[in-house]
């Protein structure tokens, strides 16, 4: 008999809806199919098994990628434009201040499925622009037993996973799930760890269950950033500047009580109380380096004379010359709540879900500098006598409510139409603190009701079409409205100025494809079309700094293609995707080193046009099984080289051109596993076998140490070049691991 899939169709599922019946394509993974990918965290796993996911590694740290989808993207970068949201167990994770997405702090030990919806669905509420990932954990009820894993890399990485779950007397049941990482990173000063745990109790009580949960995590994680191409070139385990460290911590609680009204009606409501801090140091190159540079331009006082380095601005020690250096260090704290309730039922050939959300954050942010030195190994460090001083802060409040409504009715035998609605409302009020004092205290309120129609039809032969119009909202984040006054620009992530007001993006996506079964397996294709209106983005100022504004429009449309087949012992699973992500009007960017001129049509930076994903698995025998993966990127455009040059031209000169562009790679790996018991488990996985060189994303931006050594401006070198700076890729990694059930 076929097997039929139940999803959720809002972040609280209730009775769920079959997945052949949504007009979109959804893709859904379990913990048994985590499991097969040996030791990869979930980033690194969405990236190798989920059509038109990729990631950029824009940090170095395996759990602070950018994730994207359909260019659309979940970052844990402050200030990034996100568009995708995110939930645990119908709880919403993206943070209040900035949208941004921690995966360190995902409870992975604890997950038990995760469903990636596309599109602007309005069921999934603010930030669901390109889609919304869903992750639901596991409990004593669904995965009772236990299970300890174990795994170690070639490049010092060390993790341990530990979860049980147990069933008792009187419907009562619990599970806990704790993850530890330790990692000495495959690149120079790239250490990182990080703990996390989940624990929930529950009682199944004939149509009710209730559950409560915690979750508590910290982390202390290293990303070093992008780096110049020709210090890549001589060592692509190398850093920039460091030090470059992020602390994590989270306390959360959840509790959920659903209640089965009846077979076909259910009720359902879940609370929140979330305690996230967040705190970040980061070595850079100071401000004052251009005062630097002038100071010692000539190299020569006016008799003559070699101007010694303390006349050059900067300063010695240990006999070596120090550029000027800045520690920026930055304090997030944030408390939310809120709560959700939802109604499910189904009558005949109608079904309507409906639910309410209401969710309240407040926020403190701090940016503090320290004067610096960097040293010759760019290890920039604290000048012991200087004291750290607050450049910028915000207090501010968030509120959203949202209602929504959804209906789905068998129109005729094979014909299935399905509409939703969501109204959202959100307040954000904050108190800004900049060099000028405390700012009067600003308040927004944006409004939207969000509309969604679709249809499915069978055509026979398992076959079925599917069309879906929706349309999502985002509102700007604090970060975004802070900055967002051409008079008064900043650098991110650390400026925050006066609050001009910035229009929410609106963004429609219309969807259509055919989907099927096979003897043995089943295939997905799909159009899309999105387009963001008033997006926000980081726009150019006279002092060549930048500050969010409205951009008219962006457009992202593709097509995304999947195939699984079971051919006997051997499975297969083939995707393919192919992504225009384009600006859809002209306008003008500061991508932090220079500013483009944008024209319609001109290709978004940092996303792959084509990339495929292909996956063989082999049953040898019921203990021994073998897998290979292919995952291959098109090239892509370096951000600030979308229009092919490197430097702003200047007024009748010929502008310097250049083919930025980073490159297109394939990487292939290997898996194995091996059960000498039903127990035990022994798995391995070597990623990118050939140990090939790649890259996966780029920018450009000036080059002050050119192959790694410190520009001398005593010593007449005063031209810091733009460079390509990118996002080197991991090299050959070996991984074995140990995994035992009881």
């Amino acid at each position: 008999m076929p097997v039929v899939e139940v999803v959720g169709l809002a972040p609280l599922p209730g009775l769920g809806i079959e997945r052949d019946l949504l007009p979109y394509p959804v893709q859904l993974a379990t913990d048994k199919t985590m499991r097969k990918a040996a030791g990869e965290n979930l980033s690194e796993f969405m990236s190798r098994n989920l059509t038109g996911v990729n990631v950029n590694d824009t940090s170095g740290s395996p759990f602070q990628n950018d994730l994207t989808f359909r260019g659309f993207r979940a970052s844990p970068v402050l200030g990034s434009s996100q568009g995708i949201s995110v939930y645990l167990d119908g709880v919403r994770v993206n943070e209040a201040f900035g949208d941004v997405v921690n995966w360190d702090m995902l409870p992975e030990s604890a997950i038990a499925s995760l469903l990636l919806v596309p599109g602007a669905n309005p069921l999934y509420g603010l930030n669901t622009l390109g889609g919304a990932l869903a992750f639901t954990t596991k409990s004593g009820l669904s995965h009772p037993g236990g299970q300890f894993e174990l795994s170690v890399t070639d490049e010092g990485r060390r993790r341990t996973d530990l979860a049980y779950g147990w069933r008792g007397d009187g419907g009562w049941h619990g599970f806990a799930g704790a993850t530890w990482f330790d990692d000495d990173g495959w690149r120079d000063h790239s250490s990182g760890r990080l703990g996390n745990m989940l624990v929930k109790v529950g009682r199944s009580l004939g149509a009710t269950e209730w559950s409560g949960t915690l979750l508590g995590g910290r982390s202390r994680l290293r990303g070093n950033g992008l780096l110049p191409d020709p210090l890549y070139a001589e060592d692509r385990r190398a850093v920039y500047t460091h030090p470059d460290i992020t602390r994590n911590r989270l306390v959360q609680g959840m509790p959920n009580i659903s209640h089965r009204l009846s077979q076909d009606s259910e009720l359902s409501a879940t609370a929140y109380a979330r305690n996230s801090r967040r705190d970040t140091v980061n070595g850079d190159v100071s401000e004052e380096y251009d005062d630097y540079v002038e100071d010692c331009e000539d190299g020569f006082d006016s008799n003559g004379a070699p101007l010694a380095p303390e006349e050059c601005g900067f300063t010695q020690l240990d006999g070596a010359a120090l550029h000027p250096g800045v520690l920026n260090t930055t304090s997030t704290r944030q408390e939310s709540r809120g709560i959700s309730a939802a109604f499910s039922t189904r009558r005949g050939a109608w079904r309507l879900d409906a639910g309410v959300t209401f969710d309240h954050s407040d926020a403190e942010y701090a940016q503090f500098e320290q004067e610096a030195f960097i040293t010759d190994g760019r290890e920039v460090r604290g000048d012991p006598e200087e004291e750290r001083e607050p450049s910028s802060s915000v207090v501010g409040t968030s509120r959203a409510v949202g209602l929504y409504l959804a209906g789905s009715w068998a129109v005729q035998a094979g014909t299935q139409l399905t509409a939703s609605a969501r109204f959202n409302r959100a307040r954000v009020e904050n108190t800004l603190t900049n060099e000028r004092g405390v700012q009067p205290r600003e308040s927004f309120t944006y409004t939207r009701l969000n509309p969604s129609l679709g249809i499915t039809r069978e055509l026979g032969n398992g076959a079925t079409v599917f069309a879906n119009v929706a349309q999502g909202n985002r509102v700007p984040t604090v970060i975004e409205l802070g900055c967002a006054d051409p008079e008064n620009p900043c650098r991110l992530p650390v400026g925050l100025q006066a609050d001009p007001y910035l229009k929410q993006v609106i963004s429609r996506t219309i969807e259509a494809g055919l989907r099927g079964r096979l003897q043995g397996g089943n295939y997905t294709l799909s159009l899309h079309r999105t387009v963001n209106r008033d997006d926000i983005l980081f726009l150019s100022s006279p002092s060549r700094q930048g500050y969010f504004s409205n951009f008219e429009r962006t457009r992202h449309q593709g097509l995304d293609a999947t195939v699984t087949q079971q051919f006997g012992s051997l499975g297969v699973r083939l995707a393919y995707s192919y992504l225009e992500a384009e600006y859809d009007a002209d306008g003008e960017l500061f991508t932090g080193a220079r500013n483009v001129q944008v024209r319609r049509g001109m290709r978004l930076a940092g996303l792959p046009r084509h990339s495929g994903k292909l996956a063989l698995d082999w049953t040898a025998s019921p203990q021994l099984t073998f897998g290979a993966d292919l995952q291959a990127a098109s090239s892509l455009l370096t951000q600030g080289n979308e229009d092919g040059l490197i430097e702003d031209p200047e007024p009748d000169e010929e502008p310097e051109r250049a083919d930025w562009r980073v490159r297109g790679y394939a990487l292939v790996s290997l898996r194995a596993s091996y059960h000498p018991t039903p127990k035990w488990e022994l798995f391995a996985r070597i990623s990118n076998l050939f140990d090939r060189r790649y890259e996966t994303f780029g920018a450009v931006a000036p080059d002050l140490f050119p192959s790694g050594r410190q520009l001398r401006p005593h010593e007449g070198e005063v031209d810091a070049a733009h460079a390509r700076f990118v996002a080197p890729g991991a090299p050959r990694t070996v991984l074995a691991g140990l995994r035992y059930s009881f």
